[in-house]
Protein backbone atom coordinates (compact mmCIF):
# COMPACT_ATOMS: atom_id res chain seq x y z
CA UNK A 1 0.00 0.00 0.00
CA UNK A 2 1.18 3.46 -1.09
CA UNK A 3 -0.16 6.42 0.43
CA UNK A 4 1.28 10.17 0.80
CA UNK A 5 0.04 12.66 2.67
CA UNK A 6 0.91 16.40 1.95
CA UNK A 7 0.41 19.15 4.67
CA UNK A 8 0.33 23.41 3.63
CA UNK A 9 -1.59 26.02 2.52
CA UNK A 10 -3.59 26.38 -0.99
CA UNK A 11 -4.86 29.59 -2.44
CA UNK A 12 -6.94 31.44 -4.68
CA UNK A 13 -4.73 31.98 -7.78
CA UNK A 14 -6.08 35.36 -9.84
CA UNK A 15 -4.40 35.72 -12.72
CA UNK A 16 -4.20 38.38 -15.54
CA UNK A 17 -5.13 37.00 -18.94
CA UNK A 18 -2.06 35.99 -21.48
CA UNK A 19 0.97 38.41 -21.02
CA UNK A 20 -1.55 41.39 -19.64
CA UNK A 21 0.17 43.56 -16.77
CA UNK A 22 -1.65 44.24 -13.96
CA UNK A 23 -2.12 47.31 -14.97
CA UNK A 24 -3.79 46.91 -18.21
CA UNK A 25 -6.59 44.29 -17.06
CA UNK A 26 -10.04 44.64 -16.00
CA UNK A 27 -10.91 40.11 -14.93
CA UNK A 28 -8.36 37.55 -13.64
CA UNK A 29 -8.93 33.98 -14.50
CA UNK A 30 -9.65 32.53 -11.20
CA UNK A 31 -7.54 28.85 -10.17
CA UNK A 32 -6.24 27.13 -7.33
CA UNK A 33 -3.08 26.40 -6.17
CA UNK A 34 -0.41 26.21 -3.37
CA UNK A 35 3.46 23.57 -3.02
CA UNK A 36 1.74 20.76 -1.18
CA UNK A 37 -1.72 20.81 -3.18
CA UNK A 38 0.10 20.88 -6.30
CA UNK A 39 1.92 17.38 -5.35
CA UNK A 40 -0.95 16.03 -4.29
CA UNK A 41 -2.39 16.63 -7.52
CA UNK A 42 0.16 15.11 -9.56
CA UNK A 43 0.63 12.08 -7.29
CA UNK A 44 -3.29 11.40 -7.74
CA UNK A 45 -3.08 11.83 -11.23
CA UNK A 46 -0.60 8.99 -10.65
CA UNK A 47 -2.31 6.65 -8.97
CA UNK A 48 -1.09 7.32 -6.03
CA UNK A 49 -3.33 7.11 -2.55
CA UNK A 50 -2.92 10.90 -1.82
CA UNK A 51 -4.11 13.34 0.89
CA UNK A 52 -4.10 17.06 1.27
CA UNK A 53 -4.06 18.15 5.09
CA UNK A 54 -4.93 22.08 5.43
CA UNK A 55 -7.29 24.62 7.02
CA UNK A 56 -9.97 26.24 5.00
CA UNK A 57 -12.71 28.53 6.34
CA UNK A 58 -15.90 27.42 6.31
CA UNK A 59 -17.34 29.24 3.86
CA UNK A 60 -18.46 29.05 0.03
CA UNK A 61 -14.90 29.09 -1.15
CA UNK A 62 -13.52 27.07 1.13
CA UNK A 63 -15.89 24.88 0.08
CA UNK A 64 -15.34 24.73 -3.48
CA UNK A 65 -11.34 24.92 -2.65
CA UNK A 66 -11.78 21.58 -1.35
CA UNK A 67 -14.43 20.41 -4.07
CA UNK A 68 -11.82 21.38 -6.92
CA UNK A 69 -8.93 19.16 -5.19
CA UNK A 70 -11.49 16.07 -4.92
CA UNK A 71 -12.09 16.57 -8.61
CA UNK A 72 -8.74 15.74 -9.34
CA UNK A 73 -8.43 12.51 -7.04
CA UNK A 74 -7.01 14.06 -3.91
CA UNK A 75 -8.40 13.15 -0.23
CA UNK A 76 -9.88 15.82 1.67
CA UNK A 77 -11.25 14.38 4.00
CA UNK A 78 -8.90 15.20 6.74
CA UNK A 79 -8.98 18.90 5.74
CA UNK A 80 -10.17 21.17 8.93
CA UNK A 81 -12.50 23.86 8.98
CA UNK A 82 -11.31 27.43 10.60
CA UNK A 83 -10.46 31.44 10.20
CA UNK A 84 -11.68 33.78 7.79
CA UNK A 85 -10.51 33.39 4.94
CA UNK A 86 -8.67 31.59 2.48
CA UNK A 87 -5.01 33.12 1.15
CA UNK A 88 -4.91 34.85 -2.15
CA UNK A 89 -1.84 35.16 -5.23
CA UNK A 90 -1.69 37.73 -7.79
CA UNK A 91 0.07 36.42 -10.36
CA UNK A 92 1.37 38.25 -14.08
CA UNK A 93 2.97 36.20 -16.34
CA UNK A 94 5.87 37.47 -17.55
CA UNK A 95 7.38 37.54 -21.52
CA UNK A 96 10.50 37.63 -23.26
CA UNK A 97 12.99 39.96 -21.09
CA UNK A 98 10.34 40.90 -18.43
CA UNK A 99 9.64 38.17 -15.81
CA UNK A 100 6.63 37.31 -14.25
CA UNK A 101 5.14 38.93 -10.74
CA UNK A 102 3.35 37.63 -8.07
CA UNK A 103 1.65 39.71 -5.24
CA UNK A 104 0.65 37.82 -2.11
CA UNK A 105 -2.46 39.00 -0.27
CA UNK A 106 -2.18 35.70 2.53
CA UNK A 107 -2.37 37.58 5.64
CA UNK A 108 -4.67 36.28 8.36
CA UNK A 109 -6.03 33.54 5.91
CA UNK A 110 -7.15 30.35 8.02
CA UNK A 111 -3.89 28.06 8.01
CA UNK A 112 -2.02 31.47 9.17
CA UNK A 113 -3.68 31.03 12.66
CA UNK A 114 -3.50 26.99 12.83
CA UNK A 115 -2.06 25.95 16.01
CA UNK A 116 -0.49 22.77 17.42
CA UNK A 117 -2.87 20.30 18.54
CA UNK A 118 -5.72 21.24 16.04
CA UNK A 119 -4.63 18.19 13.55
CA UNK A 120 -5.32 14.52 14.90
CA UNK A 121 -1.92 13.52 13.62
CA UNK A 122 -2.78 9.80 14.64
CA UNK A 123 -5.46 9.99 11.83
CA UNK A 124 -3.99 11.69 9.22
CA UNK A 125 -1.32 9.46 9.70
CA UNK A 126 -2.97 5.87 9.63
CA UNK A 127 -1.71 3.81 6.60
CA UNK A 128 0.62 6.38 5.52
CA UNK A 129 4.20 5.94 4.31
CA UNK A 130 5.34 8.87 2.57
CA UNK A 131 4.81 12.96 4.49
CA UNK A 132 5.69 15.77 2.14
CA UNK A 133 5.96 19.70 2.98
CA UNK A 134 7.49 22.80 1.53
CA UNK A 135 9.70 25.85 3.19
CA UNK A 136 6.80 27.86 2.26
CA UNK A 137 4.55 26.19 5.05
CA UNK A 138 6.69 27.63 8.36
CA UNK A 139 7.19 30.78 6.49
CA UNK A 140 3.41 31.65 6.82
CA UNK A 141 3.31 32.41 10.70
CA UNK A 142 4.83 30.75 13.81
CA UNK A 143 1.77 28.60 14.48
CA UNK A 144 2.07 27.01 10.90
CA UNK A 145 5.91 26.76 11.85
CA UNK A 146 4.62 25.04 15.09
CA UNK A 147 2.54 22.45 13.00
CA UNK A 148 4.99 21.52 10.54
CA UNK A 149 7.39 20.67 13.21
CA UNK A 150 5.03 18.75 14.85
CA UNK A 151 3.66 16.46 11.93
CA UNK A 152 7.24 15.78 11.18
CA UNK A 153 8.28 14.76 14.77
CA UNK A 154 4.65 12.73 14.73
CA UNK A 155 5.98 11.32 10.88
CA UNK A 156 9.57 10.51 11.91
CA UNK A 157 7.98 7.93 15.30
CA UNK A 158 6.11 6.44 12.98
CA UNK A 159 8.88 5.51 10.07
CA UNK A 160 7.15 7.31 7.57
CA UNK A 161 9.33 8.67 4.66
CA UNK A 162 9.13 12.66 4.93
CA UNK A 163 10.41 14.59 2.26
CA UNK A 164 11.04 18.80 1.81
CA UNK A 165 10.80 21.15 -0.91
CA UNK A 166 12.97 23.75 0.86
CA UNK A 167 11.21 26.41 -1.41
CA UNK A 168 12.76 29.88 -0.18
CA UNK A 169 10.39 32.80 -0.55
CA UNK A 170 11.60 36.23 0.73
CA UNK A 171 8.38 37.64 0.38
CA UNK A 172 6.76 35.13 3.12
CA UNK A 173 9.33 35.74 6.16
CA UNK A 174 7.15 38.38 7.94
CA UNK A 175 6.54 37.01 11.28
CA UNK A 176 9.83 38.13 12.90
CA UNK A 177 11.74 35.13 11.94
CA UNK A 178 14.05 34.16 9.57
CA UNK A 179 14.22 30.97 7.27
CA UNK A 180 17.80 29.74 8.63
CA UNK A 181 16.40 30.21 12.39
CA UNK A 182 13.21 27.85 11.55
CA UNK A 183 14.18 25.83 8.89
CA UNK A 184 17.26 23.66 10.17
CA UNK A 185 14.99 22.07 13.01
CA UNK A 186 12.60 20.84 10.31
CA UNK A 187 15.15 19.62 7.98
CA UNK A 188 16.72 17.36 10.69
CA UNK A 189 13.84 15.59 10.31
CA UNK A 190 13.61 14.59 6.65
CA UNK A 191 14.66 12.21 4.40
CA UNK A 192 14.70 13.49 1.05
CA UNK A 193 15.81 17.08 0.41
CA UNK A 194 14.81 19.17 -2.63
CA UNK A 195 16.32 22.83 -3.78
CA UNK A 196 17.82 25.06 -6.01
CA UNK A 197 20.68 27.32 -5.67
CA UNK A 198 19.02 29.89 -3.43
CA UNK A 199 17.24 27.70 -1.38
CA UNK A 200 20.25 25.97 0.00
CA UNK A 201 21.79 29.99 0.01
CA UNK A 202 19.02 31.32 2.04
CA UNK A 203 17.79 28.72 3.79
CA UNK A 204 20.74 26.94 5.11
CA UNK A 205 23.87 28.88 4.18
CA UNK A 206 25.48 27.13 1.79
CA UNK A 207 26.79 28.68 -1.53
CA UNK A 208 27.12 26.57 -4.78
CA UNK A 209 30.02 27.93 -6.82
CA UNK A 210 30.41 27.55 -10.72
CA UNK A 211 26.53 28.55 -11.20
CA UNK A 212 25.34 31.34 -13.56
CA UNK A 213 21.57 30.68 -13.81
CA UNK A 214 20.85 34.41 -14.86
CA UNK A 215 23.06 33.90 -17.61
CA UNK A 216 21.32 30.09 -18.44
CA UNK A 217 24.30 28.41 -17.36
CA UNK A 218 24.05 25.28 -14.92
CA UNK A 219 26.36 22.63 -14.08
CA UNK A 220 25.40 19.77 -11.99
CA UNK A 221 28.48 19.15 -11.31
CA UNK A 222 28.49 22.25 -8.85
CA UNK A 223 25.87 20.83 -6.84
CA UNK A 224 27.84 18.11 -5.56
CA UNK A 225 29.86 20.28 -2.78
CA UNK A 226 26.46 21.11 -1.76
CA UNK A 227 24.61 17.69 -1.62
CA UNK A 228 26.99 16.69 0.46
CA UNK A 229 27.37 19.34 3.09
CA UNK A 230 23.81 19.16 3.13
CA UNK A 231 24.04 15.20 4.02
CA UNK A 232 26.94 16.57 6.61
CA UNK A 233 24.45 19.22 8.20
CA UNK A 234 21.61 16.79 8.35
CA UNK A 235 22.42 13.27 8.87
CA UNK A 236 19.22 11.95 8.31
CA UNK A 237 18.89 13.00 4.75
CA UNK A 238 19.31 9.94 2.61
CA UNK A 239 18.86 11.71 -0.83
CA UNK A 240 19.52 15.49 -1.84
CA UNK A 241 17.53 16.75 -5.11
CA UNK A 242 18.22 19.57 -7.22
CA UNK A 243 16.54 21.17 -10.23
CA UNK A 244 18.95 23.08 -12.29
CA UNK A 245 16.76 25.50 -14.63
CA UNK A 246 18.43 28.39 -16.47
CA UNK A 247 16.72 30.96 -17.52
CA UNK A 248 17.37 32.28 -21.24
CA UNK A 249 13.99 34.36 -21.31
CA UNK A 250 10.68 34.21 -19.39
CA UNK A 251 9.60 31.81 -22.28
CA UNK A 252 12.44 29.95 -22.73
CA UNK A 253 13.97 27.78 -19.73
CA UNK A 254 16.94 24.59 -19.67
CA UNK A 255 15.66 22.40 -17.00
CA UNK A 256 17.02 19.31 -16.00
CA UNK A 257 18.22 17.82 -12.69
CA UNK A 258 20.56 15.99 -10.29
CA UNK A 259 19.97 13.29 -7.38
CA UNK A 260 22.77 12.21 -4.87
CA UNK A 261 22.06 9.57 -2.52
CA UNK A 262 25.37 9.86 -0.84
CA UNK A 263 28.17 8.19 -3.02
CA UNK A 264 26.62 8.82 -6.55
CA UNK A 265 25.79 12.23 -7.95
CA UNK A 266 22.36 11.43 -10.86
CA UNK A 267 22.41 13.15 -13.77
CA UNK A 268 19.20 13.39 -15.81
CA UNK A 269 19.61 11.91 -19.07
CA UNK A 270 17.89 14.86 -20.85
CA UNK A 271 18.48 18.92 -20.38
CA UNK A 272 14.91 19.68 -21.71
CA UNK A 273 14.76 23.21 -23.98
CA UNK A 274 11.57 24.53 -22.92
CA UNK A 275 11.20 27.07 -25.80
CA UNK A 276 7.26 27.86 -25.51
CA UNK A 277 6.41 28.03 -22.11
CA UNK A 278 2.50 28.30 -21.08
CA UNK A 279 2.88 28.36 -17.31
CA UNK A 280 5.94 27.61 -15.15
CA UNK A 281 4.25 28.46 -11.71
CA UNK A 282 4.23 25.05 -9.76
CA UNK A 283 7.15 23.81 -11.86
CA UNK A 284 8.97 22.57 -8.97
CA UNK A 285 6.14 20.77 -7.23
CA UNK A 286 5.66 19.27 -10.39
CA UNK A 287 9.30 17.95 -10.09
CA UNK A 288 8.31 16.80 -6.73
CA UNK A 289 5.39 15.01 -6.84
CA UNK A 290 7.35 13.20 -9.89
CA UNK A 291 10.11 12.76 -7.69
CA UNK A 292 8.24 10.97 -4.59
CA UNK A 293 6.23 9.01 -7.51
CA UNK A 294 9.46 7.67 -8.96
CA UNK A 295 11.09 7.01 -5.57
CA UNK A 296 7.77 5.15 -4.89
CA UNK A 297 7.54 2.96 -7.65
CA UNK A 298 10.95 2.52 -8.57
CA UNK A 299 12.97 2.40 -4.85
CA UNK A 300 16.07 0.74 -6.25
CA UNK A 301 16.27 3.03 -9.57
CA UNK A 302 17.08 6.75 -8.28
CA UNK A 303 18.46 7.08 -11.95
CA UNK A 304 14.94 6.56 -13.82
CA UNK A 305 12.96 7.95 -10.95
CA UNK A 306 15.22 11.22 -11.41
CA UNK A 307 14.46 10.78 -15.00
CA UNK A 308 10.66 10.63 -14.50
CA UNK A 309 10.61 14.19 -12.30
CA UNK A 310 12.38 15.84 -15.14
CA UNK A 311 10.23 14.60 -17.69
CA UNK A 312 6.83 15.20 -15.71
CA UNK A 313 8.05 18.77 -14.56
CA UNK A 314 9.04 19.74 -18.15
CA UNK A 315 5.68 18.57 -19.35
CA UNK A 316 4.05 20.86 -16.72
CA UNK A 317 5.70 24.09 -18.39
CA UNK A 318 2.94 23.36 -21.21
CA UNK A 319 0.08 23.15 -18.72
CA UNK A 320 -2.20 26.58 -17.58
CA UNK A 321 -2.59 26.71 -13.69
CA UNK A 322 -0.58 25.41 -10.59
CA UNK A 323 -1.66 21.81 -11.52
CA UNK A 324 0.76 18.91 -13.51
CA UNK A 325 -2.57 17.16 -15.15
CA UNK A 326 -0.40 14.32 -17.01
CA UNK A 327 -0.20 10.64 -16.86
CA UNK A 328 2.09 8.40 -16.46
CA UNK A 329 2.16 7.34 -19.58
CA UNK A 330 2.47 11.24 -21.21
CA UNK A 331 5.57 11.55 -18.82
CA UNK A 332 6.84 7.99 -20.15
CA UNK A 333 6.91 9.11 -23.98
CA UNK A 334 8.88 12.05 -23.22
CA UNK A 335 11.45 10.05 -21.10
CA UNK A 336 11.64 7.28 -23.59
CA UNK A 337 12.34 10.89 -26.41
CA UNK A 338 9.04 11.45 -27.98
CA UNK A 339 9.19 15.27 -27.64
CA UNK A 340 7.63 15.71 -31.00
CA UNK A 341 3.89 16.88 -29.71
CA UNK A 342 2.56 14.76 -32.52
CA UNK A 343 -1.60 15.06 -32.43
CA UNK A 344 -2.63 11.52 -30.78
CA UNK A 345 -4.97 10.02 -32.79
Amino acid sequence: MRKVITFGEIMLRLATPGYARFSQIDNFNATYGGGEANVAVSLANYGIDVDFISRLPKNDIGRACMMDLRQYGVGVDQIIWGGDRLGIYFLETGAVSRGSKVVYDRAHSAISQIEKGMINWDQVFEGATWFHWTGITPAISQGAADVCLEAIQEANKRGIMVSTDLNYRKNLWKYGKSANEIMPELVAGCDVILGNEEDAEKVLGIVPEGVDVTGGHVEADAYLSVSQQIMKQFPRCKKVITTLRGSISANHNSWTGVLYDGKTLFKANNTYQITHIVDRVGGGDSFMGGLIYGLITWPDNDQKALNFAVAASCLKHTIYGDYNQVSVEEVEKLMDGDASGRVAR
